[in-house]
């Protein structure tokens, strides 16, 4: 399972987080309360998590109902994106629109100077294969991870080429998706599942 972290100040202003280290606000810590209930109902064996503050503290409610304790690893942090870290997305659209309408359209683009997806997917994926390996049989990780990473994760573990990975489209915070393990590799089953449905905002943060 691939959790996003809950709602932060730079979400609801549509900033771009990347790898800035923000806090949950009040309210995404309350996310993050209300669906670790639900996800602890999947009796989870692990909890790996991006080690910053918005997916630390979403994974500590997870913990707190499971008794399980995270593991954290940076290479499941967002994607920097550099210069565009901090702008809101109107800002990013007037400042480069050049290099935003490229990345649209699903070019290999460094955002501000920062990763390209793929390479945000490759210090990812690895990540979560290695963990689940650690599993016992039918055992069930959650990695608590961020909207960009969790998405181009999702497309190298599926073996999609890179410019459908935005076909994915964008996980809402706190919301999850599911992969499973069938005879001829990981296989998608769920989406952007949550207990309501709730608006994406500022998913590549």
């Amino acid at each position: 399972m691939l959790w996003r972290h809950g709602q932060t100040a730079w979400n609801l202003e549509r900033r771009f987080q990347g790898s800035t280290d923000i806090e949950l606000t009040p309210a995404g810590i309350e996310q993050a309360r209300r669906s670790a209930r639900l996800l602890a109902r999947l009796r989870p064996d692990a909890i790996l998590s991006s080690d910053l503050k918005r997916t630390a503290a979403t994974a500590a409610e997870l913990a707190a109902v499971t008794g399980l304790e995270p593991e954290y690893d940076s290479a499941l942090r967002e994607t920097y994106a550099g210069v565009w870290q901090g702008l809101t997305h109107d800002e990013i659209v007037q400042r480069f629109g050049e290099e935003y309408a490229a990345w649209r359209r699903g070019e290999p683009v460094r955002r501000g100077g920062g990763e390209l997806e793929t390479e945000v997917a490759e210090r990812a994926a690895p990540v979560v294969e290695r963990a689940v390996e650690k599993l016992p049989p039918n055992g069930t990780l959650v990695v608590v991870s961020h909207g960009g990473t969790i998405r181009t994760t999702i497309g190298r573990l599926l073996d999609l080429p890179p410019r459908h990975w935005e076909a994915l489209g964008g996980l809402s915070n706190c919301s999850w998706s599911v992969l499973g393990e069938s005879m001829r590799g990981w296989r998608l089953t769920e989406h952007n599942a949550g207990s309501l449905p709730e608006p994406v905002l500022g998913d590549d943060d």
